[in-house]
């Protein structure tokens, strides 16, 4: 099925191209898309190839923290000595992504964008309190990447946006990530967990939890959050936490889990994470 696409060399031109057709579709990696889009027997849009466009790829420092072009994919963040220091949660969630290939190809801003609940780096992208910045014709603008996904498969971007970054704060002391599948590569996450914290004096501090594939949109698990602030490192207080992180997921049955074994699971993978 023939189709035409652009590939502009800078950002300019690709904001440019995609005011003029906001119908074409921004690809990169293309892991996940095109497998959609050849099944769906549609005929495939407008393509807008971002990976031509070097301001959209590499990763330096941010102050104390960092930022990561949208088109540095999971085998750049694996191999990056400053994520390597500073975000092992990130490090390790990148190695979970599909396999060899699809990490060489696939990119950080394409598995944000994609916006699927099971994505594997938007639980660690919420529990390190990332930012994202998007780029249109009229400027640029950041969004708390809590803020970014709106719905299922939904997100922030305005018309003729594209995401360009994403901005990592200082690293958290304590950082922890966990994903549950049927496999241990070329798994889609049936739960997926990331958790940064600071421990102070044996005491939890500065909680983030993020979750996937336990409600429509990757989630902050803020009633877990909430009992971990201030408490006891420990057994009692990883239980009480995962009780919480049950009560406040909203997984669903699908082909790959059921609804119920997705909440259990969620609370043993909270309390291990905690005790770990």
């Amino acid at each position: 099925m023939m189709t035409s696409q652009s590939s502009p060399r800078t950002l300019e031109e690709a904001l440019r191209r995609l005011s003029e057709d906001p119908a074409c579709i921004p690809i990169a990696g293309c892991t996940d898309w095109m497998i959609g889009a050849r099944s769906s027997g549609f005929e495939i849009p407008p393509l807008l190839d971002l990976l031509r466009v070097e301001e959209l790829r590499g990763i330096r420092s941010d102050g104390d923290g960092l930022r990561i072009g949208a088109t540095t994919t999971f085998s750049d963040l694996q191999q990056d000595e400053l994520v390597r220091k500073s975000y092992p949660v990130l490090v390790q969630a990148a190695g979970e992504v599909g396999g060899r290939q699809i990490q060489n190809r696939a990119t950080l801003g394409g598995n944000v964008v994609n916006a699927s609940p099971a994505g594997d780096s938007l639980p660690v992208l919420l529990a390190l309190d990332a930012e994202v910045e998007v780029a249109s014709l009229e400027g640029r603008r950041r969004i708390p990447f809590r803020d970014f996904h709106t719905a299922y498969r939904r997100t922030a971007l305005g018309e003729g946006e594209l995401l360009t970054a994403v901005i990592l704060p200082p690293a958290p002391g304590f950082q922890s990530f966990r994903k549950v599948g049927t496999r241990q590569a070329q798994a889609i996450s049936k739960v997926v967990v990331a958790i940064c914290a600071e421990n102070q004096e044996g005491r939890w501090a500065s909680v983030r939890i993020g979750a996937g594939s336990v409600a429509a949109t990757p989630i902050r698990l803020r009633a877990a959050e909430a009992v971990l602030e201030g408490s006891a490192v420990g057994k009692a207080t990883a239980e009480a936490a995962a009780d919480a992180a049950r009560g406040e997921a909203h997984p669903i049955d699908d082909l790959r889990s059921t609804a119920r074994y997705r909440s259990w699971v969620l609370g043993r993978v909270v309390r291990r994470m905690l005790l770990s």
